[in-house]
């Protein structure tokens, strides 16, 4: 079979296993699947372990090469036909198919080829310029996956398999404030109302007050939308129909850019509100960083160029590390996470090919 047919193939084996959160069973016999397919093609593999969480390294002894491509084998839920691929016409579905697992078979393939002709030449793994981490937890944060292996690791670059297109590399993603919003009021009969307070209206009323610190949200006439937003997610209150519900939460979800100063724009949004504001999580914006590699790789990706991505990815992480680098991937049609989920083949043999001669580059062996 070709290189492709073997991406191919592996992603649909990798499709097989229901590695989510909600089943570490799956996730681990996921990981341990990968390791047997390292070990089938003699390449050197090992795990680092962290809260459940099992992440793969594979590359030279040493642990440090100068490129490192990372991708995710765990995935969300979804109905069981999901964890089944179908391969038609061009199109690879299932869950996983671009939301991550054709990235962990088309780097693994990548890495298996190259070190057969680095074989071929009487060389070894210890002299592959190239190393992967395979992560189990990108969908919920990856704080025990790539938070925590990239500090095992040592890279010049680094490319987040995780995103993009063939045409686009990622070069910044927007940070986040995730937070929860609580609003109080004074409970009352339903037949009744205006012996009450509604706490759901003083919540919206905190929500509307707040939306004005993010102008240009909703306008559809602005292509790019690079400006911090606000999102509305979870809305809990009430118990009773016939009753005014004294205690209201929202769960916020904030995207801010390198404009913003996340510390500012949170205390603006508290000064602006009458009910209480809570930050559950503050992630960095993600940036490449300077460095040579970036035209490097877009010398073997014609017609690609650089870009942005309005969501987050492992790749926040890389700059607490010190290593400098970019999101890329095929096409999937905005399938992630969605029922039609999807891979679109064509793509995948332009970036098999573009990150060959790349990987190709970067060990002298173009």
């Amino acid at each position: 079979m070709s290189s492709l047919e073997d991406i191919l193939a592996l992603t649909s084996a990798l499709i097989r296993y229901r590695s989510t959160d909600t089943r570490p069973e799956e996730r681990d016999r996921c990981a341990a699947y990968i390791m047997r397919w390292c070990d089938a093609e003699d390449i050197a593999s090992s795990r680092v372990d962290n809260n459940g969480v099992t992440s793969l390294i594979i590359g030279p002894a040493s642990k440090r090469a100068p490129l490192l491509f990372m991708a995710h084998y765990d995935v969300v839920e979804g109905p069981d036909a999901l964890f089944q691929p179908v391969l038609s016409d061009g199109v690879l579905k299932g869950r996983g198919s671009i939301d991550d697992k054709y990235a962990v078979a088309l780097s693994l393939v990548l890495f298996r080829d190259h070190l057969r002709h680095l074989r071929a030449q009487g060389h070894s793994q210890d002299d592959m310029p190239l190393q992967l981490l395979i992560t189990g937890d990108e969908e919920t944060g990856g704080y025990d996956g790539a938070r925590h292996a990239l500090g095992h690791v040592g890279a010049e670059f680094c490319i987040a398999l995780d995103g993009g297109s063939p045409s686009t590399v990622i070069t910044k993603e927007k940070g986040i404030i995730d937070c929860t919003l609580t609003a109080h009021g004074r409970a009352a009969h339903g037949a009744r109302p205006w012996l009450g307070t509604n706490a759901v209206e003083c919540l919206m009323a905190d929500y509307m007050a707040l939306k004005r610190l993010f102008p240009g949200q909703d306008d559809p006439t602005d292509p790019i939308h690079w400006h911090r937003s606000l999102n509305l997610g979870i809305v809990r209150a009430g118990s009773a129909v016939n009753q005014v519900p004294d205690l209201a939460t929202a769960w916020l979800d904030v995207r801010y850019t390198e404009h913003d100063d996340p510390q500012a724009l949170f205390a603006a949004m508290q000064e602006s509100i009458r009910g209480e504001l809570v930050a559950t999580r503050t992630e960095p914006v993600f940036h490449s960083g300077e460095t040579p590699w970036i035209d490097r790789l877009l010398a073997c990706a014609p017609g690609a160029s650089t870009g942005f991505a309005h969501g987050a990815s492992d790749a926040r992480f890389l700059s607490e590390h010190g290593i400098p680098g970019v999101v890329w991937g095929a096409e999937g049609e905005t399938s992630q996470h969605g029922p039609d989920e999807h891979l679109l083949v064509d793509s995948l043999d332009t970036v098999h090919k573009a990150l060959a001669a790349f990987v190709r580059t970067a060990g002298g062996t173009a």
